[in-house]
Protein backbone atom coordinates (compact mmCIF):
# COMPACT_ATOMS: atom_id res chain seq x y z
CA UNK A 1 0.00 0.00 0.00
CA UNK A 2 1.60 3.51 -0.78
CA UNK A 3 0.53 6.48 0.64
CA UNK A 4 0.71 9.65 -0.84
CA UNK A 5 0.55 12.82 1.67
CA UNK A 6 -0.26 15.44 -0.98
CA UNK A 7 -3.58 13.89 -2.21
CA UNK A 8 -3.96 11.87 1.14
CA UNK A 9 -4.60 8.68 -1.71
CA UNK A 10 -3.57 5.02 -0.42
CA UNK A 11 -2.70 3.49 -3.57
CA UNK A 12 -3.74 -0.38 -2.84
CA UNK A 13 -1.52 -2.57 -5.46
CA UNK A 14 -3.10 -6.19 -5.27
CA UNK A 15 -3.58 -8.72 -8.54
CA UNK A 16 -7.23 -8.06 -10.09
CA UNK A 17 -8.34 -4.84 -9.09
CA UNK A 18 -8.13 -1.11 -9.02
CA UNK A 19 -8.67 0.02 -5.57
CA UNK A 20 -7.71 3.83 -4.65
CA UNK A 21 -8.45 4.77 -0.79
CA UNK A 22 -8.55 8.12 0.63
CA UNK A 23 -9.00 7.31 4.53
CA UNK A 24 -9.84 11.37 4.98
CA UNK A 25 -11.51 12.52 2.13
CA UNK A 26 -14.04 14.44 4.07
CA UNK A 27 -13.23 16.98 7.03
CA UNK A 28 -13.76 15.63 10.27
CA UNK A 29 -16.28 18.61 10.87
CA UNK A 30 -17.76 17.73 7.55
CA UNK A 31 -18.21 14.32 8.38
CA UNK A 32 -19.63 15.23 11.61
CA UNK A 33 -22.38 17.23 10.28
CA UNK A 34 -23.21 14.97 7.11
CA UNK A 35 -23.47 12.15 9.70
CA UNK A 36 -26.04 13.28 11.87
CA UNK A 37 -27.88 14.60 9.16
CA UNK A 38 -27.79 11.12 7.30
CA UNK A 39 -28.80 9.29 10.98
CA UNK A 40 -31.76 11.36 10.56
CA UNK A 41 -33.32 11.99 7.23
CA UNK A 42 -32.51 8.71 5.76
CA UNK A 43 -35.89 6.55 5.36
CA UNK A 44 -34.28 3.50 6.16
CA UNK A 45 -35.74 0.37 5.81
CA UNK A 46 -35.37 -2.94 7.63
CA UNK A 47 -35.36 -6.00 4.78
CA UNK A 48 -35.52 -10.03 5.28
CA UNK A 49 -33.88 -12.29 3.35
CA UNK A 50 -34.38 -16.24 3.56
CA UNK A 51 -31.80 -18.22 4.74
CA UNK A 52 -32.12 -22.04 5.08
CA UNK A 53 -35.93 -21.98 4.60
CA UNK A 54 -36.11 -19.33 7.40
CA UNK A 55 -37.30 -15.56 7.28
CA UNK A 56 -34.89 -13.23 9.24
CA UNK A 57 -33.92 -9.59 8.72
CA UNK A 58 -30.63 -8.78 7.42
CA UNK A 59 -28.44 -7.36 10.31
CA UNK A 60 -28.03 -3.75 8.97
CA UNK A 61 -30.87 -1.29 7.92
CA UNK A 62 -30.52 -0.04 4.38
CA UNK A 63 -32.11 2.76 2.07
CA UNK A 64 -32.14 3.41 -2.26
CA UNK A 65 -31.80 7.08 -3.49
CA UNK A 66 -31.24 7.37 -7.13
CA UNK A 67 -32.57 8.59 -10.62
CA UNK A 68 -35.96 8.30 -11.39
CA UNK A 69 -36.40 4.71 -12.72
CA UNK A 70 -32.88 3.27 -11.53
CA UNK A 71 -34.04 0.60 -9.54
CA UNK A 72 -32.03 -2.25 -8.09
CA UNK A 73 -32.39 -5.70 -7.08
CA UNK A 74 -29.86 -7.97 -5.05
CA UNK A 75 -30.11 -11.22 -2.81
CA UNK A 76 -34.27 -11.41 -3.93
CA UNK A 77 -34.27 -7.59 -2.67
CA UNK A 78 -35.71 -4.98 -5.40
CA UNK A 79 -35.11 -1.01 -4.20
CA UNK A 80 -36.95 1.71 -6.06
CA UNK A 81 -35.42 4.93 -5.72
CA UNK A 82 -36.07 7.57 -3.34
CA UNK A 83 -35.65 11.20 -4.87
CA UNK A 84 -32.21 12.66 -3.83
CA UNK A 85 -32.13 14.92 -0.67
CA UNK A 86 -29.80 17.80 -0.67
CA UNK A 87 -26.76 16.27 1.91
CA UNK A 88 -27.12 13.44 -0.39
CA UNK A 89 -26.31 15.33 -3.64
CA UNK A 90 -23.60 17.57 -2.13
CA UNK A 91 -21.34 14.17 -1.60
CA UNK A 92 -22.39 12.89 -4.99
CA UNK A 93 -20.56 15.85 -6.05
CA UNK A 94 -18.04 15.38 -4.13
CA UNK A 95 -17.04 11.71 -4.87
CA UNK A 96 -17.20 12.39 -8.66
CA UNK A 97 -14.83 14.75 -8.63
CA UNK A 98 -12.39 11.85 -7.83
CA UNK A 99 -14.48 9.23 -10.34
CA UNK A 100 -14.34 12.00 -13.07
CA UNK A 101 -18.21 10.43 -13.46
CA UNK A 102 -21.54 10.89 -12.81
CA UNK A 103 -23.40 8.42 -10.61
CA UNK A 104 -27.01 7.80 -10.65
CA UNK A 105 -27.92 5.63 -7.66
CA UNK A 106 -26.47 4.87 -4.62
CA UNK A 107 -27.06 2.20 -1.54
CA UNK A 108 -27.12 3.57 1.90
CA UNK A 109 -26.24 0.99 4.65
CA UNK A 110 -26.64 1.72 8.77
CA UNK A 111 -24.59 -0.63 10.60
CA UNK A 112 -26.06 -0.02 13.76
CA UNK A 113 -23.69 -1.79 16.03
CA UNK A 114 -20.66 -4.37 15.60
CA UNK A 115 -23.18 -6.99 15.64
CA UNK A 116 -24.66 -5.68 12.20
CA UNK A 117 -22.67 -6.76 9.25
CA UNK A 118 -22.22 -7.29 5.53
CA UNK A 119 -21.68 -11.41 4.06
CA UNK A 120 -19.74 -12.22 1.20
CA UNK A 121 -20.31 -10.67 -2.18
CA UNK A 122 -19.21 -8.94 -5.26
CA UNK A 123 -21.25 -6.20 -6.84
CA UNK A 124 -21.89 -7.83 -9.53
CA UNK A 125 -25.43 -7.52 -10.54
CA UNK A 126 -26.11 -7.31 -14.33
CA UNK A 127 -27.64 -3.96 -14.09
CA UNK A 128 -24.45 -2.55 -12.83
CA UNK A 129 -22.91 -4.02 -16.12
CA UNK A 130 -19.30 -4.76 -16.49
CA UNK A 131 -16.24 -3.82 -14.73
CA UNK A 132 -18.75 -1.44 -12.67
CA UNK A 133 -17.17 1.87 -10.99
CA UNK A 134 -18.25 1.98 -7.43
CA UNK A 135 -17.53 4.82 -4.58
CA UNK A 136 -17.51 3.92 -1.04
CA UNK A 137 -18.16 6.94 1.60
CA UNK A 138 -18.50 5.82 5.11
CA UNK A 139 -19.34 8.17 8.18
CA UNK A 140 -19.04 6.82 11.71
CA UNK A 141 -17.53 4.26 13.45
CA UNK A 142 -14.50 2.59 11.53
CA UNK A 143 -15.05 -0.90 10.41
CA UNK A 144 -13.05 -3.52 8.92
CA UNK A 145 -13.67 -3.83 5.46
CA UNK A 146 -12.42 -7.07 4.00
CA UNK A 147 -11.62 -8.70 0.38
CA UNK A 148 -10.50 -12.30 -0.83
CA UNK A 149 -9.64 -13.26 -4.34
CA UNK A 150 -12.70 -15.43 -6.19
CA UNK A 151 -10.34 -17.75 -8.05
CA UNK A 152 -6.82 -17.33 -6.24
CA UNK A 153 -6.90 -18.97 -3.14
CA UNK A 154 -3.30 -18.46 -2.68
CA UNK A 155 -3.83 -14.82 -2.65
CA UNK A 156 -4.43 -13.38 1.43
CA UNK A 157 -7.40 -11.24 2.35
CA UNK A 158 -6.53 -7.67 2.07
CA UNK A 159 -8.14 -5.79 4.79
CA UNK A 160 -8.72 -1.97 4.98
CA UNK A 161 -10.35 -0.16 7.80
CA UNK A 162 -12.98 2.37 6.45
CA UNK A 163 -12.79 5.47 8.42
CA UNK A 164 -14.46 8.19 9.30
CA UNK A 165 -14.92 10.52 5.58
CA UNK A 166 -13.27 7.95 3.97
CA UNK A 167 -13.58 7.07 0.14
CA UNK A 168 -12.79 3.98 -1.68
CA UNK A 169 -13.01 3.77 -5.16
CA UNK A 170 -13.41 0.22 -6.60
CA UNK A 171 -12.87 -0.06 -10.48
CA UNK A 172 -11.55 -2.34 -12.92
CA UNK A 173 -11.77 -6.35 -12.36
CA UNK A 174 -12.51 -5.63 -8.31
CA UNK A 175 -15.68 -6.77 -8.87
CA UNK A 176 -15.45 -9.83 -11.47
CA UNK A 177 -12.12 -10.76 -9.62
CA UNK A 178 -12.93 -10.30 -5.52
CA UNK A 179 -15.48 -10.94 -2.80
CA UNK A 180 -15.83 -8.29 0.20
CA UNK A 181 -17.46 -8.28 3.45
CA UNK A 182 -18.21 -6.28 6.46
CA UNK A 183 -17.83 -8.49 9.25
CA UNK A 184 -19.03 -8.79 12.47
CA UNK A 185 -17.10 -7.72 15.91
CA UNK A 186 -17.60 -8.21 19.15
CA UNK A 187 -16.10 -4.68 20.21
CA UNK A 188 -17.62 -1.64 21.00
CA UNK A 189 -18.06 0.07 17.59
CA UNK A 190 -20.03 3.46 17.46
CA UNK A 191 -23.15 3.61 14.63
CA UNK A 192 -21.48 3.86 10.73
CA UNK A 193 -23.34 4.47 7.58
CA UNK A 194 -21.63 3.85 4.20
CA UNK A 195 -23.03 4.86 1.15
CA UNK A 196 -22.01 3.29 -2.12
CA UNK A 197 -22.75 5.47 -5.32
CA UNK A 198 -23.25 3.43 -8.55
CA UNK A 199 -24.30 3.61 -12.17
CA UNK A 200 -27.28 1.15 -12.97
CA UNK A 201 -27.60 0.85 -16.56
Amino acid sequence: MKYDKETQLNLISIPDTELMFYPSYFSQQESDIILENLLTEINWRQDKIKLYGKEMNIPRLTAWYGDEGKSYTYSHITMNPIPWTPVLLSIKQRVEEIANISFNSVLINLYRYGQDSMGWHSDDEPELGKNPIIASVSFGGTRKFQLRHRFNKTLKKVEINLTHGSLLMMQGKTQECWQHQIPKTAKFVNPRINLTFRIIK
